[in-house]
C-alpha cells in the first residue's frame, strides 16, 4: 500500500471515530467542482463532510447543511457549520439518504417548496396529496388523490407502500402512514412523495448510484444500516 493510501485511510478512520458511520456518499457534487460529499451520523447528529481541500469547500459544506434544514426540516447544531439533527431526536435513515442527495443537487438560490403537499402522478391522471394531522397516536399522514382514474385505489396503495419503503414509515390505517417517532415531518413527506409514486424507477436509480460509489464507500466508513 502506498504512503498516500495509508494517510488517506488514517484520515478516514479519524473522521469515522469523530462523526460516526457514513450514511450516504455523493460521489460528485456537480455544483462545486465535482467534489465528493459524505453524510456521517453519530448518536443522531448528522455531519456533512468532504475530504476535498478545494478552496471554498467548507463554505459549500455549510451551504449543504443549510439545505438539510430548509428541505428536510432538520435543525442546525449550534456552533457548527456542518451538523444538523432531526427535532424529534431520531435518525430517519432512509429519508436522510434521499435528503442529502436533494440537498447537494438543489439550487441554493431557489426557495424550498412550501404549501400543500401535492404532486401530479406519473402513471395516472390523479393529483396526489399528503395531509398530516395530529391524533392520539401521534402525527399521521393521509395519502389521498384528486381526479379520476380506473385504478385509483390500487395506485394509492402502491404509493403508501412507497412511503413505507423509502420513508421507513408505518401504516396506521387505510391510506395512512406515520413516522416511528410519532412526530410531524412535513418536509420529509414532501421530499418522499415523488419517490413513492414511482418505486421501480427509484430502485434502478439507487442501484446505479450504488455502483458509482462502491469503489470509495468502504474507506469512508459507509453503512446502509
Amino acid at each position: 500500500m502506498a504512503v498516500g493510501e495509508k494517510r488517506g485511510s488514517s484520515l478516514a478512520a479519524g473522521v469515522i471515530e469523530r462523526y460516526g458511520k457514513c450514511r450516504e456518499l455523493i460521489p460528485m457534487d456537480a455544483r462545486f467542482h465535482n467534489i465528493s460529499i459524505g453524510l456521517y451520523e453519530k448518536e443522531g447528529t448528522c455531519t456533512v463532510w468532504t475530504f476535498s481541500r478545494h478552496e471554498g469547500a467548507e463554505d459549500r459544506v455549510e451551504q449543504i447543511r443549510e439545505q438539510l434544514v430548509a428541505l428536510g426540516g432538520m435543525v442546525a447544531v449550534a456552533g457548527t457549520r456542518n451538523q444538523a439533527r432531526f427535532p424529534c431526536g431520531m435518525l430517519h435513515v432512509r429519508p436522510v439518504r434521499f435528503l442529502i442527495a436533494r440537498a447537494v443537487a438543489h439550487d441554493p438560490e431557489q426557495q424550498p417548496p412550501s404549501g400543500e403537499i401535492r404532486i401530479r402522478d406519473t402513471k395516472s391522471k390523479l393529483e396526489l396529496i399528503a395531509v398530516g394531522h395530529d391524533t392520539d397516536r401521534g402525527a399521521v399522514y393521509r395519502i389521498g388523490s384528486e381526479g379520476e382514474a380506473p385504478n385509483a385505489s390500487m395506485r394509492l396503495k402502491s404509493i403508501v407502500r412507497g412511503f413505507v419503503r423509502y420513508g421507513e414509515m408505518e401504516t396506521m390505517g387505510e391510506g395512512e402512514v406515520a413516522f416511528p417517532c410519532g412526530q410531524r415531518h412535513d418536509e420529509l413527506v414532501r421530499l418522499l412523495l415523488p419517490y413513492s409514486r414511482n418505486i421501480s424507477a427509484v430502485e434502478s436509480d439507487m442501484e446505479a448510484e450504488a455502483q458509482r460509489g462502491q469503489m470509495t464507500t468502504s474507506t469512508l466508513g459507509f453503512s446502509q444500516t
